[in-house]
C-alpha cells in the first residue's frame, strides 16, 4: 500500500470525487466505494458489503450529510458491492432516494430488501442528469461479469467508474496502479470475464471514451498514463478459463448477435415503418380517418344546408329526401370502411366478381365529384365492361384515396377548369386503370416519396400521409398488382398533370 496516502480517511481522486472505501488488511480482494459530492443530490457508487459499512459511512460523514445522497449506483448485484445498501438507506432516510442500475439487475438486488425506487439506466437513455446539470453517462458491458453490467463515465473530470472491469487481485495493494498493474488484473479477468470476445466488446466501447482516470470496484485506481497500454494488454487476454466450452460458445454467439444488432441500428430505423404491421391500431385509425374525411365533410355540408333552409322555411320535401339519401350513402360507406379495416387481414375473406366501372362510380359518388363541383369535369373512357375477381370495397378505397388526393390539390391551389380522365383497358395479362388530372403535376422532389408512410405536403388538418401509402399496400399486397404515379408533359415539355396507374391481374 502506498505510504503517501492515508487510507483511514476519504481520499480525493478527482474534482468532487472521493474514495470512501476501507483497506482490508491481508485481503487481496479490496472493494472500493466512491462518493461524488453534488450538493443535496450527491451520488454513492458501489457502497460495498457490511464488512466495510461502518468505515464507509464514517468517511462519507466527514464530507457530507448522509441525507445529501440522492443516488446509489450499483454496477452489478454481488454482495461485495450491494449488501450494505439497506442499512445505508436507513441512514439516508430520504423518500426520493434512487437506486441507479440496469433493469436486469433490479430484479436481483431487490432481494437484499432494498426499499427505494429504481432508476433503470436502459429506460433512461443511458444517462443521469441532476437538477443542477451534473451528468453521468452509462455504457452497458453485458456479461462483464453479469448480464446487466455497465460502467459509469463522468465527462467533466473524465473519470470512468468501471465496476469489475480493470479490477485486480493484489496481495500487496497499492492505491494507485503502476506499470505492473496488468499482472495483478490478469488473473481476476481470466476468472471473472466469460470470454475474450465478450470482454473485447466491452473494451471496444470503453476505449472510445476520453479517460483521465479509471476507478474500478476492485484493485487499484488507474491514472491516464497507464490506461491505453492496459487496454491493449487486456484485449489479448484469454478469459473464461473456468467456463465449459459449450457455455462459452453460447456467450460468444450472444456477443456476436449484440455486435450485429449495433451495426444494424441505422438500417432498422430506416425500415421501421416497413417492419410495422398494417394492423397496428395507430395506423388503422389513421387510415380510417383518411377515408372518412371527405364523406364527413359532405355530411356536414348537407346538414348545414338543411338547417339553413329549414330556418328560412324554404326546404322542400323532395330536397330533404335527396339530402338524407346522400347522408345515408356516406354514413354507409363510413361504416363499411371500418368493417373493411377490421377484416383487413382476415384469411377467410371471400372474393367475388364485380365490374370495375361500378367501383369507379362508387368512388366518385363518395367523393361527390360529379354532383356539385362545377370546376371539375370527370370523363370515363372504356370500351367494355371489365370485370375483376377480388374485393370490391378495397378497390373503392384505393380509388377514393387517389381521387381524394386530387380533390385536395384542387382546393389547396383553388384550381378551375380541371379535367379528371379515368380509363380502363387491357395490357397483356393485366387490367389497367389510369387516372389522369391536369392539376399541374407532382413536384419532382416529392414524386418518389408520395407512397411513403406519413409523407404529406398538406396541412395536418387535411392530410395524414397514409392514404396513398395504404392504397399502394392494398394494390400490391392484397391484389398482387402494381400502383405507380408519374408526371405528364405537353409537347413543349411543360408539366400539365399527373397520372396514377393501377394494374391488376386479368383473371377472366
Amino acid at each position: 500500500m502506498s505510504k503517501l496516502l492515508n487510507t483511514s480517511e476519504a481520499i480525493l481522486i478527482a474534482p468532487n470525487i472521493y474514495w470512501v472505501g476501507m483497506h482490508l488488511k491481508n485481503d487481496p480482494f479490496q472493494c472500493h466505494p466512491y462518493l461524488i459530492k453534488n450538493k443535496n443530490e450527491s451520488i454513492l457508487i458501489d457502497p460495498g458489503s457490511m464488512i466495510e459499512f461502518e468505515e464507509t459511512v464514517r468517511k462519507i460523514k466527514t464530507l457530507i450529510d448522509m441525507k445529501d445522497i440522492k443516488y446509489i449506483i450499483l454496477h452489478h448485484q454481488d454482495p461485495d458491492l450491494a449488501a450494505a445498501v439497506p442499512e445505508i438507506e436507513k441512514l439516508i432516510n430520504r423518500d426520493d432516494l434512487l437506486i441507479v442500475t440496469h433493469s436486469r439487475m433490479s430484479l436481483l438486488v431487490k432481494h437484499y430488501l432494498i426499499k427505494s425506487n429504481y432508476y433503470e439506466i436502459d429506460k433512461e437513455d443511458h444517462k443521469l442528469i441532476t437538477t443542477n446539470g451534473f451528468r453521468l453517462d452509462f455504457l452497458t458491458t453485458p456479461y462483464c461479469h453479469s448480464p446487466g453490467a455497465f460502467v459509469s463515465y463522468e465527462p467533466s473530470s473524465k473519470t470512468l467508474f468501471s465496476g469489475d472491469i480493470f479490477g485486480g487481485i493484489e496481495h500487496s495493494w497499492d492505491f494507485y496502479a503502476d506499470e505492473t498493474y496488468f499482472l495483478k488484473a490478469k488473473l481476476f479477468h481470466q476468472e471473472y470475464m466469460p470470454s475474450k470476445d465478450i470482454f473485447n466488446y466491452a473494451l471496444g466501447k470503453i476505449e472510445k471514451l476520453d479517460i483521465d482516470l479509471i476507478a474500478p470496484q476492485h484493485g487499484s485506481i488507474i491514472k491516464k498514463k497507464y490506461i491505453n497500454k492496459l487496454i491493449e494488454d487486456m484485449k489479448n487476454l484469454d478469459c473464461g478459463l473456468y467456463i465449459e466450452e459449450k457455455y462459452n460458445r453460447e456467450l460468444i454467439d450472444t456477443i456476436k448477435e449484440l455486435q450485429q444488432k449495433e451495426v444494424a441500428l441505422k438500417e432498422r430505423d430506416l425500415l421501421i415503418f416497413e417492419q410495422s404491421k398494417r394492423a397496428e391500431i395507430g395506423e388503422m385509425i389513421g387510415n380510417i380517418a383518411h377515408q372518412w374525411r371527405q364523406p364527413l365533410a359532405i355530411v356536414n355540408t348537407s346538414i348545414a344546408i338543411l338547417q339553413e333552409k329549414n330556418r328560412l322555411s324554404s326546404l322542400s320535401q323532395e330536397e330533404l329526401s335527396q339530402k338524407l339519401e346522400k347522408i345515408e350513402k356516406r354514413v354507409m360507406y363510413m361504416s363499411e370502411t371500418i368493417e373493411d379495416f377490421m377484416n383487413y387481414y382476415s384469411p377467410d375473406k371471400e372474393k367475388s366478381w364485380f365490374k370495375i366501372c361500378d367501383a369507379i362510380d362508387r368512388s366518385l359518388d363518395i367523393m361527390n365529384m360529379q354532383e356539385e363541383n362545377t370546376h371539375v369535369k370527370v370523363t370515363l373512357l372504356f370500351e367494355e365492361e371489365h370485370r375483376y375477381f377480388g374485393f370490391f370495397n378495397e378497390l373503392v378505397q384505393v380509388l377514393v384515396s387517389i381521387i381524394s388526393n386530387i380533390n385536395d390539390i384542387i382546393k389547396i391551389k383553388n384550381l378551375t377548369n380541371i379535367v379528371i380522365s379515368i380509363s380502363i383497358y387491357k395490357e397483356s395479362d393485366y387490367i389497367v386503370i389510369s387516372i389522369f388530372d391536369n392539376c399541374g403535376g407532382i413536384d419532382d422532389e416529392n414524386l418518389s416519396k408520395i407512397f411513403d408512410p406519413y409523407f404529406s405536403t398538406k396541412h395536418k388538418s387535411i392530410g395524414t400521409g397514409l392514404g396513398l401509402h395504404i392504397a399502394k399496400k392494398i394494390v400490391e399486397e392484397n391484389m398482387q398488382g402494381h400502383l405507380s404515379a408519374k408526371n405528364i408533359y405537353d409537347q413543349k415539355s411543360k408539366k400539365i398533370g399527373a397520372e396514377f396507374t393501377i394494374k391488376v391481374k386479368n383473371e377472366s
